[in-house]
């Protein structure tokens, strides 16, 4: 018993704090065979230095980290480096972003065929891009490769970062040769670091090279410039009279939930957590009470600010409540937030584009830094398929179901 805990603490030692903590504990739980396992553990993580970690604990940017050239949402809504000093999680920005374009005026033309999209079941900023390719009707004009669940963080030089990997069963269908997505990433660029390997990625398949891989940017070029050979070219969810309300929304949604939600997950100290986790359940109560007052978050229209907050949404209560610790509430406990999940849920299609089993095995499964055994949580039942009211409560118009 006390080798089997001993050897399962070592492992969690190792993960948070290197080597020298795994001596440490692997001393006390050899001081005396009188001292109980639990109590040797106690003294160990009592002892062990708690200094914040820079940037958060995976994936983050140091403090000083210079913004992109292309002010994305992780440069406008970055962390400051005060708080990424003290241990807040700080995202890196995306590098590709390239347009295009309907009218043929930039170097990536629209064309049936010509793209492809990387995505992840697990991943919310992909989500996004699936939502949009669903919604609009686009699976005949460009083609979609799902990568696997399981994100390999490497070991340093011995085994680097590599980004998603490929599914044996269902590989590169444009480079079969490749295993891992900064395989791609280098096509583009040879010496793209191994780091900051994100989905989605749209690639456009003639020059062989990424066009552009900010989630952002992908769901607005979705949303226009495809629709000489989408199914469905009337639906506008970026309408320009709405520009403003959408840009209002974003900045509370992407800093404070989208990225909220890891910035509680991710933080590196407890103080960074406290903030996070504040601004997380903050943001939910405004919205709530937004809600509460119209169908959708602009408004009576559907439009991409909804579809931005909706992966998120879905991940709360079989992901983040517990694996995040964001378990103040769940979004179960919100009424208008709940129904609108709900009414999005329910779109024609959109049900299709989210896999809760596959989302579980990647976040209790590659996170070994905050999940060190890898354990998968059963979690809640997906209830999005409940009957809600919000048709009822807030009739529009005009459609935007098509």
């Amino acid at each position: 018993m006390t080798i089997l805990a001993y050897s399962s603490l070592s492992r969690v030692a190792q993960l948070f704090t290197g080597h020298r903590a795994a001596t440490t504990l692997q001393r006390a739980c050899a001081l005396s065979s009188s001292l109980s396992t639990t109590a040797a553990v106690s003294r160990t993580f009592a002892s062990m230095p708690n200094k914040p970690t820079e940037g958060g604990v995976y994936c983050g940017v140091d403090a000083n980290a210079k913004p992109s050239q292309f002010n994305a949402d992780q440069d406008k809504f970055a962390v400051s480096a005060e708080a990424a000093k003290k241990g807040a999680f700080k995202r890196p920005a995306t590098a590709f972003h390239g347009r295009v374009t309907a009218d043929g005026s930039s170097e990536f033309p629209a064309e049936k065929g010509r793209y492809h999209l990387y995505v992840a079941w697990a991943c919310p900023w992909a989500h996004r891009a699936l939502l949009v390719h669903k919604l609009k009707g686009l699976e005949d004009a460009i083609s979609v490769t799902v990568l696997d669940w399981f994100l390999d963080f490497g070991n340093g030089d011995d085994r680097p970062y590599r980004g998603w990997p490929f599914r044996k069963e269902d590989p590169d269908p444009l480079h079969p040769e490749f295993t891992h997505l900064h395989d791609v990433y280098r096509l583009a660029d040879k010496d793209y670091p191994h780091k900051s390997i994100s989905v989605p990625v749209l690639f456009d398949k003639k020059q062989q090279t990424i066009v552009n891989n900010e989630s952002a940017e992908i769901i607005e070029i979705l949303n226009t410039e495809f629709n000489a050979f989408a199914r469905n070219p009337d639906l506008d969810l970026n309408p320009s009279d709405l520009d403003q309300a959408q840009r209002d929304i974003n900045a509370l949604v992407y800093p404070n939930i989208n990225d909220g939600v890891y910035r509680c997950g991710f933080a590196g100290s407890q103080e960074a957590y406290d903030e996070a986790v504040t601004n997380l359940f903050d943001t939910l109560d405004k919205l709530e009470a937004i809600l509460d007052k119209q169908r959708y978050l602009c408004g009576d229209r559907l439009t991409l600010a909804d579809i931005r907050l909706l992966p998120t949404l879905l991940r709360f209560d079989i992901v983040y409540h517990t694996h995040f610790k964001c378990n103040k509430r769940r979004i179960k406990d919100y009424p208008n937030l709940f129904a609108f999940a709900c009414e999005l849920y329910q779109l024609p299609g959109v049900k299709d584009t989210f896999n809760p089993t596959e989302t579980k095995k990647h976040y209790f499964g590659s996170h070994l830094k905050i999940n060190p055994l890898g354990i998968v949580a059963v979690g809640p039942p997906i209830e999005f398929d409940s009957k809600h009211d919000r048709a009822e409560r807030f009739p529009v118009s005009s459609d935007q179901r098509q």
